[in-house]
């Protein structure tokens, strides 16, 4: 098989890489980075960008740095950086001994700023932001040149210094590169370099009050690296000939090659950390491990498995185009997870009693139940069975519709790993005509696993004991958005439309099987019948508390037949 046919079965990134490999653009070497800015928690989005650049230096037997481009020491701090290394750990990578800062190289950047002064390919710039993006032209429009760009190489360096030398406000200078005012390419209209920025850095302190931007100091740090393959998402592609034209007036030794790709975006939520703190600081969620939201904390909290979250990355790929991908990719990725690793168990979450009427008063018998089909080694569990349970209040009707095989007035339904039994009659409350308690005959001869029980019934129904179930609160999370794309812009307020009013529900008095007090909070099963539950932080010796992680079947769309 030539090249060209090996490259065509593959993404272009692989391909791409695959190509500087074969032509020796940067020798044998792969060497790739996660760089977030530590001003925000981690999100699926950042998971895709993980999965592709610790994915890829895994592939090509190269290395995977994890950088921490704290170049913003406004809103920045270590918490985000903690919890930026505690999730990358929990979605399985590690960067060995390759952790680096941005702020590592402030010494090195501020230099290569004067070596662009020093070239005549930088100057201080004294116009406001205002005048600036006035000056900038728009699309249709070149920009036009500050009057300030003429000022000499001697002003500029002496200007610059005593910018370092904390002796202007903020925003009273800010360095520029020098490019091109007219180019079409709005970003390499004498974009800004440096700017002044009197704020505490949470690792420099007070060493420093002028900052790189991101556009001059993310193209270095990657070269100071040895970075080959620098991956981005896809806004960035405006700002690739920047990013080149910084290393090249730079004259770096390693000129890292740029790649963009779409990012992810997920449907019915936002990936904005902009949007995302909003949401947080103004109450509208319970804090950045929210279930409802697509942090990566928030999905651990909800029951989400790290494989099953890099299965959807793989499966999401990699694209030159953005696109929506739907929940339902991503709960099928749980479901498909949690299918084949989570124990079963019953639980009743709308209590309905059942009182059976011929079971032996105070006898308890012992059943056995699987624990999970998919896993015989998981072996069975005792449950208890006794003349009073709980099944679902919408597992009965007093007036059936056509097709309804569970129980109603005459009806017969097997019970889970228990027996067969008719409804014989049942109790209402007299001010609320709700019904109350359900009167019912077992048959004994029909007891599950029984071979001479040959009696077929068309409805199973998950129970539990009255006497051995202990109490449980459920939360019930669906969707954050009503709508699936609200678009990348927009504030908050236009967004408080689109909030989903029932993304949660809180049910009390449910109804477990005991042996869940021994669970650990993080442990994740799947209710019989009604979904796969995460047992949440929140639990206590007295109060067990479930996230629902996903129904049994897909809310958003079919993926597969059931």
């Amino acid at each position: 098989m030539s090249s060209s046919d090996q490259h065509s079965s593959i993404d272009f990134i692989r391909a791409k890489i695959i190509a500087d490999l074969e032509s020796q653009k940067f020798g044998k070497r792969v060497h790739t980075r996660f760089p977030p800015e530590p001003n925000g928690h981690l999100h699926i989005g950042h998971a895709k960008s993980i999965c592709l650049n610790f994915g890829i230096a895994r592939e090509f037997g190269g290395l995977c740095n994890l950088r921490l481009d704290d170049t913003n020491p406004t809103k920045e701090n270590m918490e985000y950086v903690t919890s930026i290394q505690e999730d990358l750990q929990w979605l399985g990578f590690d960067w060995d001994d390759r952790l680096f800062y941005a702020s590592d190289y402030f010494e090195q950047l501020y230099q290569y700023a004067v070596m662009l002064i020093q070239k005549g390919k930088a100057y201080v710039d004294s116009l406001t932001a205002e005048e600036i993006r006035l000056y900038r032209g728009t699309l249709t429009e070149p920009g036009r040149e500050s009057p300030h760009r003429k000022r000499t190489i001697e002003e500029n360096l002496a200007l610059f210094s005593r910018m370092r030398a904390r002796e202007y406000e903020n925003g009273v200078h800010v360095l520029r590169a020098k490019i091109d005012m007219a180019s079409p390419n709005i970003n390499l209209r004498d974009p800004a370099l440096y700017r002044i920025r009197h704020a505490t850095h949470y690792r420099t302190g007070e060493a420093w009050c002028v900052y790189p931007t991101y556009d001059f100091a993310h193209p270095l740090s990657d070269s100071l690296e040895g970075i080959t393959h620098s991956l981005c998402t896809l806004e960035f592609e405006d700002h690739r000939p920047l990013y080149d034209w910084v290393l090249r007036e730079c004259e770096v030794s390693c000129h890292s090659q740029q790649i963009e790709f779409a990012r992810l975006n997920l449907g019915h939520t936002v990936m904005s950390k902009r949007k995302l703190l909003q949401l947080v600081e103004e109450g509208h969620v319970k804090g950045w491990d929210d279930p409802r939201l697509p942090t990566l904390k928030g999905l651990r909290r909800r029951g989400y498995t790290p494989e099953a979250i890099r299965n959807f990355c793989e499966r999401v790929g990699v694209a030159k185009r953005d696109s929506v991908i739907e929940m339902a990719l991503l709960e099928h990725a749980i479901r498909e997870d949690l299918n084949r690793s989570a124990s079963r168990v019953m639980a009743v979450l709308h209590p309905l009693k059942v009182i059976i009427e011929n079971y032996p008063v105070g006898q308890i018998e012992e059943l056995e139940a699987v624990n999970n089909p998919e896993d015989p080694s998981e072996g069975k569990r005792r449950i208890s069975f006794c003349r009073e349970i709980y099944i679902e209040q919408e597992d009965f009707r007093e007036d059936p519709p056509k097709k309804f095989f569970r129980l109603s007035p005459g009806q017969e339904v097997r019970l889970r790993y228990a027996y067969i039994i008719r409804c014989v009659g049942f109790e209402k409350d007299p001010q609320t005509g709700e019904v109350m308690a359900l009167r019912c005959t077992f048959d004994p001869d029909t007891k599950s696993g029984k071979t001479q029980s040959s009696r077929k019934v068309k409805g199973t129904l998950h129970w539990v004991s009255a006497q051995h179930a202990i109490p449980a609160e459920v939360r019930l999370y669906e969707a954050l958005l009503t709508q699936s794309n609200p678009g990348s812009g927009g504030e908050l307020q236009d967004l408080q439309m689109l909030l989903n009013p029932h993304s949660l529900t809180v049910l009390s008095g449910c109804k477990v099987e005991p042996d869940l007090s021994k669970a650990t909070p993080g442990s994740r099963f799947q209710f019989e019948r009604q979904g796969y539950f995460c047992l949440d932080p929140d639990s206590t010796q007295d109060k067990l508390v479930f996230n629902r992680t996903v129904p049994l079947r897909d809310s958003w769309a079919k993926i597969e037949k059931e």
